[in-house]
């Protein structure tokens, strides 16, 4: 096993429970709120911070309106950053030195974008149809169903402006991944194991 999984997902549609059972079944290191505490201690910076402002689009993070080299010359010391673009890109160096590491399983904050050179990633994103996600955050959170819609709204146009704002690309977009499932078609189970049969291809044609 040499893979790096990395999974999109709608709210709700079950992207943390499959990643979880990825990692079980290949024996191999889960990240996902994990990855806040591991950039708070190697960037220095607060971990509420970065739990205040994880997946949320630019304006959440007092974004300058051009970014552009400040990426690539990202220190932890560098004055002329901003908060918020010091949260993103401690997240973007310790993604890759989990990358690093070996096979894992990273959940959402861009990581397809960050890890789109290792040759060794399968970039996965899960939906799924609204009314199911809809009943699940109901019962998993004891909410009404207009408040159980109305997080899902809100959390994935968060997530979308978030990704869309950092890779210039389009969330959920096939295009950006190997995989798209709908999870509400064959469960959890059943996405799990799609994605393990077209891992353990991949891996076979290494």
């Amino acid at each position: 096993m040499n893979t790096i999984i990395t999974i999109g997902r709608q709210f709700g549609s079950g992207g943390r429970e499959i990643g979880l059972k990825l990692a079980e079944i290949y024996n191999i290191p889960f990240f996902d709120k994990e990855i806040l505490a591991r950039a708070s201690k190697e960037s220095g910076l607060c971990q509420e911070l970065f739990e205040q402002n994880d997946e949320k689009g630019a304006k959440s993070f007092f974004y300058s309106l051009v970014m552009g080299a400040s990426y690539m010359g990202y220190t932890n010391a560098n004055p002329e950053l901003n908060i918020g673009q010091k949260i993103f890109l401690a997240q973007f160096d310790s993604i890759k030195k989990i990358a690093n590491e070996g096979p894992c399983v990273i959940v959402g904050r861009c990581s397809d974008y960050v890890l789109e050179e290792y040759t060794n990633c399968v970039d996965v994103f899960i939906h799924a149809d609204l009314s199911k996600r809809c009943k699940k955050i109901m019962e998993s959170m004891d909410l009404s169903e207009k408040k159980a819609l109305d997080l899902i709204v809100k959390t994935d146009k968060e997530r979308m402006s978030y990704y869309n704002y950092h890779t210039n690309r389009k969330w959920g977009d096939m295009n950006n991944y190997n995989l798209t499932i709908d999870s509400s078609v064959l469960g959890i189970d059943g996405s799990v194991e799609i994605i393990k049969n077209f891992i353990d291809l991949k891996e076979k044609k290494l």
